[in-house]
């Protein structure tokens, strides 16, 4: 029991040090790209440095969650604080789209009247950021398979890593032609590259933030599943819902029939099916004997009467 313990602390201590240097790595180069791009005139390379800002952020937010989750639960956050995570997400997504905007806006003038792109600096700023994010991938390739925290941080450099080839195919192309126009096209690119991202990111951080019913998950066949094990007769007052990315949670209540003699093996049962089939392990079961006010309301049992709980079950 203990070693695993110490080991699950030694692959959090190598991924910390790991998020922290791709970080660090990642920030510096974001000041030096935007430096570059309003020096070299580059739309791609701005536009490129909000792709880069977009990665800087997941690494912010991987290693604000790494450190924040491990401070316990206490009466005023029974839950803890995974929903920082969340909440850094959605203002990333809000940031991305209000930069998106402005590149797309930005390049549609530019087409029109193109600015004269320094090709030079724009090309070693870009081979510069290439590097960058393939160390970046490098620090983060050890922990990817046992963290998806960390395997999201890998994914946003991999991504800009594709912006970074478009860049430099960009300049060498302005170099070679002096089409700086072709600056603009990279640009409008990349920011189409980010805007599905952003999207993706901010409806599931709102969906979170709403206590919407997980990705992946339907309710009606988790109902299903559960009205199958034995001893169950009816399921009502079920909720599914994310407290953060990877951490879902449930309740429901359970009309016992006659056969279920032993309320706590029923509610073992259940706990096991959630766990093995829906990989939910934090659950509360309430076991009845009669349909409770919930169900009568919903399901038009008719008028409350009183509800006889058998059991009440809480697994994490």
């Amino acid at each position: 029991m203990g070693q695993g313990h110490a080991h699950h602390h030694h692959h959090a201590g190598g991924n910390e040090r790991a998020l922290l240097g791709a970080l660090l790595l990642t920030s510096t180069f974001l000041v030096v790209e935007v430096v570059g791009g309003v020096l070299a005139e580059s739309l791609a390379l701005i536009s490129d440095a909000a792709h880069m800002f977009t990665d800087t952020a997941a690494l912010a937010i991987a290693l604000a969650a790494l450190r924040i989750g491990r401070r316990p639960a206490d009466h005023r956050r029974t839950f803890g604080y995974y929903r920082f995570e969340i909440l850094a997400a959605a203002l990333n997504a809000v940031l991305l789209f209000l930069v998106a905007i402005y590149i797309l806006v930005e390049a549609w003038q530019r087409l029109r009247q193109p600015a004269e792109v320094e090709s030079a600096l724009m090309l070693w700023i870009a081979v510069a950021g290439l590097v960058v994010n393939l160390i970046g991938m490098r620090l983060l390739s050890g922990g990817k398979e046992n963290s998806l925290n960390m395997k999201g941080a890998y994914l946003e450099l991999w991504s800009d890593m594709l912006g970074s080839l478009g860049v430099i195919a960009g300049a060498l192309v302005i170099r070679h032609t002096g089409w700086n126009w072709v600056d603009s096209v990279v640009a409008v690119g990349i920011g189409l590259w980010v805007l599905p991202r952003t999207w993706q990111l901010l409806r599931e951080s709102l969906n979170i933030l709403l206590e919407g019913v997980p990705e992946g998950i339907g309710v009606d066949e988790v109902e299903r599943s559960l009205r199958e094990v034995p001893g169950v007769q009816s399921v009502h007052d079920l909720h599914v819902w994310s407290i953060s990315s990877g951490k879902t949670s449930l309740s429901v209540h359970v009309v016992c029939d006659d056969s279920a003699r032993d309320g706590f093996e029923l509610l073992r049962s259940l706990r096991e099916l959630l766990a093995q089939r829906y990989d939910i392990h934090h659950s509360t079961v309430q076991l009845e004997r009669v349909p409770c006010e919930q169900a009568r309301e919903f399901h038009g049992f008719g008028p409350a009467g009183h509800a006889d709980a058998a059991h009440a079950g809480h697994s994490h």
